[in-house]
């Protein structure tokens, strides 16, 4: 076994093994030492909690990775019929080994073998590469599609690509490609063209290993449950890279052909060496290695499902990512329906859970609208509420998270008017001055109001979950709104008039608006014209003096 990998012999036709050459790089928990591993190595120290993380992983592939390393596990452990991890690289190896029967000598393992065999991630081609094989020197050329900021990476960006960057490329690149214009097909763990492949899922405390073993053990459970809800085959195909795919519908799987925990292959790729370097050959996949899967329903244990006039789909994210709106309803059940992994299981510690969401977000024309990430700290309390799963329980907790969500929007809609007035020189009426235009720009400028709600969105909301007296917490969370959004509206003073008397005026009518729709009988947010009402000190009794100092 070689401590390094090393430039090919080229009268080698098999190398860069992945179960012998020590490709890959962790770092280790607690000294952040930088080691270099096999695969069956990785498998033993991640089960030892020795992997910190994975320093040459980029953020877009930090999901795909880890979703291919719980599968591959899951799929080397049920095969030798076991629930626990093996104990030596040597097993690990051999466990691995046993999934490619008909290629003994690792080829299915190595980055580079003959193109009528399978390599790592890589169909054989029978017929060979014609010069319709389009040629990528760079792992950034081949990593997911069609991204409108490339995720925040210039293409081609590295100068030197590593094996350990082709391998992270090309795992993105199989499992989370999203459809292109006829002449690609996405992977199958997504809502069509269309849609993105989520990774979804409760984080408990400790190194990476603790994830990983925790993911592993609820794929196991979940096997003949999956198999029998998606109508997947228990003696399905589970690695798809063995079998050859010429590009033709006759070599299209359908989801009965395939294993409960299979990993897929969605882009015909084959690496070779020249020129001394590995370079990329691939080719279109007009038609879909796999037969599209109504919705991307394939018991993704990190993928959360949602249900429209269409039918149920797995959950795309869209361009605003993992705001409050959209992740509270990854954490508390009722509104989208949770996949395993992000469900708070018996067996986890009740404190130091966290809840981690990632994707990438579909964008307008099928661009990639970027990568979105978002960890939410989970209390005790809200732990053993969400591990209990009392109907009951679980509906307060979505009650009062809907409520929160529904006076953040109320008043984010009061600080709007009151903006809108600033803007139109103080004139409080709806009249037509308030034109698009003027709607627009104090949209605009409540967004600081509605991004401070977001950041504390959790915290606050955790906070009022897990209170003795709940009803007095969120008293204090309006009054603390009601202030967020007066010094909101008075940070947007100076792009208001400018002109002594206009300006004075402007500043006085925005602030009287904003107090008085929030104080008013009529108001949405009746708890909170009461509290206001009832504080005897409160930021909303301002004189005409204190506004004129504001002005």
């Amino acid at each position: 076994m070689t401590p390094q990998h090393s430039a090919p012999d080229p009268t080698q036709t098999l190398f860069g093994n992945l179960l012998d050459e020590r490709l890959l790089h962790y770092r280790r928990t607690g000294t952040g030492e930088r080691v270099a591993t096999t695969l069956p190595e990785l498998f033993l120290a991640m089960a030892q909690d020795q992997v910190r993380d994975f320093p040459a992983l980029r953020p877009h592939q930090r999901h795909p990775w880890h979703a291919f390393l719980v599968q591959l596990a899951a799929i080397a452990l049920h095969r030798a019929g076991r629930t626990e991890p093996f104990v030596t690289p040597g097993e690990w190896r051999a466990g691995l080994v046993a999934l490619t029967p008909n290629d003994q000598d690792g080829a299915a393992w190595c980055l580079v073998s003959p193109v009528e065999r399978p390599a790592f991630l890589q169909a054989p081609v029978l017929a060979g590469l014609d010069s319709k094989w389009e040629t990528r020197t760079a792992a950034d050329e081949i990593d997911v599609i069609k991204a409108s900021k490339n995720h925040d990476l210039k293409s081609q960006r590295m100068t030197r690509t590593t094996h350990e960057d082709w391998i992270f490329a090309l795992i993105s690149l199989q499992t989370q490609s999203p459809g292109d214009s006829g002449s690609y097909k996405e992977s199958s763990r997504m809502d069509g063209g269309w849609g993105r492949r989520p990774g979804i899922g409760i984080v408990p405390p400790g190194g990476y290993g603790c994830r990983w073993l925790r993911d592993q053990r609820i794929l196991l459970s979940e096997r003949s449950k999956i198999s029998e809800t998606f109508g997947l085959d228990q003696k399905g195909v589970a690695v798809t890279w063995l079998l050859p795919w010429d590009g033709s519908a006759h070599d299209a799987l359908m989801v009965s052909d395939l294993d409960p925990f299979y990993i897929e292959v969605s882009r015909r790729i084959r690496f070779v060496y020249e020129s001394g370097a590995i370079k990329a050959k691939t080719a279109t996949t007009p038609i879909s290695r796999i037969k599209p899967i109504k919705g991307g329903l394939t018991g993704d244990i990190w993928s959360p499902i949602d249900s429209d006039k269409d039918g149920r789909k797995i959950l795309t994210v869209r361009p605003s990512g993992f705001n409050y709106k959209r992740a509270v309803n990854l954490l508390v059940p009722g509104v989208l329906e949770l996949a395993p992994a992000m469900k708070i299981q018996r067996s986890d510690p009740p404190v130091g859970l966290t809840l981690n969401m990632q994707s990438i977000a579909w964008g307008p024309k099928n661009t990639n609208a970027g990568y979105h990430a978002r960890e939410v700290r989970i209390g005790k309390k809200l732990a053993v509420m969400l591990s209990s799963m009392k109907q009951l329980e679980i509906d307060r907790l979505a009650e009062i998270s809907k409520s929160r969500v529904e006076q953040i929007h109320e008043v984010s809609w009061m600080l709007e008017q009151a903006l809108a007035v600033l803007f139109t020189n103080g004139a409080q009426s709806e009249s037509s001055k308030r034109n698009d235009s003027t709607k627009e720009r104090a949209k605009r400028f409540a967004e600081p109001f509605e991004a401070q709600c977001d950041a504390q969105f959790f915290p606050e909301l955790i906070n009022e979950i897990e209170a003795d007296n709940r009803e007095a917490v969120r008293e204090k969370w309006l009054l603390a709104l009601a202030e967020r959004a007066e010094r909101v509206l008075q940070s947007a003073f100076d792009a208001g008039p400018r002109s002594g008397q206009l300006r004075y005026r402007a500043q006085s009518e925005a602030l009287r608006r904003l107090h008085s729709t929030m104080r008013s009988d009529k108001s949405k947010l009746p708890a909170l014209a009461q509290a206001l009402k009832s504080k005897k000190s409160t930021p909303f009794t301002s004189t005409d003096e204190e506004t004129h100092e504001h002005a």
